[in-house]
């Protein structure tokens, strides 16, 4: 995984910019480059009636002004200790659509942008940034879920089954992101796959009610078995290695949680059927439930 560039979004409403926080760790660890981007809007300055155009333009160059000065302060301690950091401060509506834009033109490695725990309502209407970029950002996205940062250990939760549709080679694209994050920054790598059976009250199968212990351990051994071929190309410790009996949204943030993960390393896929765009996939799902950092990957384009 290259990184050498590195775009943070920063957050014009917070004091604190745990984001850019952890964006400066890892660009210590990698010499990266910083390209801090601010999107601006204020209602009152978008088509005001009090004001003509000329004077609307004006209003806005000067909150876009103060805005800069806000982000170059931000910027100053950084470049200070000699990394190397740029601005951009842009008037746009959309967050998540200035962000993609800003993608687009330089490329960046890694898009780092904070998150915060939403309501149900919220994700169902797709009006959080962190939804619309989880499904449209093409490169892999960073997402800071609270200020304090261990940095101590990441674990990447793999679907060997592709129960969730997932791209086979999305799943060796985490792992290889997994080695090369822990070689590269000193985290202790995790690996991890949940499987669950179907539950007895939803079998109505009459043989396989008769022989429910069967058919549950037939399960477990045909995931164990998908599991083990998977990382068997990878030199992986056992305590590396975790086969976890659940569902996922309920088992992986209890393992972050109980194991001390600071990030979780997720595949995540563009859905354009409704209801998967309604009900979100399992990145979003978990992205409610855990207390680390996620750090999504789509399928390579190469």
């Amino acid at each position: 995984m290259r990184l050498q560039q590195l775009l943070v979004v920063l957050d014009p409403t917070q004091e604190a910019q745990p984001a850019l926080n952890r964006a400066a760790w890892l660009a210590r660890h990698s010499q990266a480059h910083l390209d801090l981007l601010l999107c601006e809007f204020t209602p009152a300055l978008e088509g005001a009636l009090w004001l003509d155009s000329t004077r609307l333009e004006q209003a806005r160059s000067d909150l876009l002004t103060q805005r800069r000065a806000w982000a170059e302060q931000l910027a100053a301690p950084l470049r200070a200790e000699g990394l190397d950091v740029s601005v951009e401060v842009r008037w746009g509506k959309s967050v998540q659509q200035t962000v993609l834009d800003r993608v687009a033109e330089r490329q960046p490695d890694l898009v780092f942008k904070a998150s915060k725990n939403h309501g149900l309502l919220q994700r169902l209407f797709l009006s959080n940034s962190c939804w619309q970029l989880i499904r449209k950002c093409p490169v892999p996205l960073w997402l800071v879920h609270r200020a304090e940062w261990q940095g101590h250990k990441l674990a990447a939760a793999l679907d060997p089954m592709h129960v969730a549709d997932k791209p086979a080679a999305l799943d060796h694209q985490l792992i290889r992101t997994g080695q090369e994050l822990a070689t590269s920054l000193g985290l202790e790598a995790h690996y991890l796959h949940c499987y669950a059976p179907l539950p007895r009250t939803l079998v109505f199968d009459a043989e396989l009610i008769a022989d429910y212990e069967g058919y549950a351990q037939r399960c477990a051994q045909q995931h164990r078995q998908a599991f083990e071929q998977l990382l068997a190309p990878y030199a992986l410790q056992a305590h590396q290695q975790h086969l976890l009996e659940g569902f996922a949204e309920e088992r992986i943030p209890q393992f972050v949680e109980q194991s001390g993960i600071d990030l979780l390393l997720m595949g995540a896929v563009s859905r354009s059927h409704l209801d998967r765009a309604l009900l979100g996939n399992t990145a979003e799902r978990i992205l409610e439930a855990v207390h680390c950092d996620l750090l999504v990957l789509k399928p390579s384009q190469t």
